[in-house]
């Protein structure tokens, strides 16, 4: 019962911010989606290190 409690909070968490989004998202500029996506990928390349030093510690 609980699993579902948690499944449905978090559906309609995602729901909300889905419609929010799409009321008052406004789309990325090109610079700034570059500058995003540089930053994502550094990000990313972080995470899988501290995972894969965390696996091996």
């Amino acid at each position: 019962m609980t699993l579902f409690l948690i499944l449905g909070v978090v559906f309609l968490g995602v729901a909300l911010m889905v419609i929010l989004g799409e009321k008052f998202g406004k789309p990325l500029e090109q610079k700034d989606q570059q500058k995003y996506s540089k930053i994502i990928m550094i990000l990313v390349f972080v995470a899988l290190f501290a995972a894969l030093i965390k696996a091996l510690l």
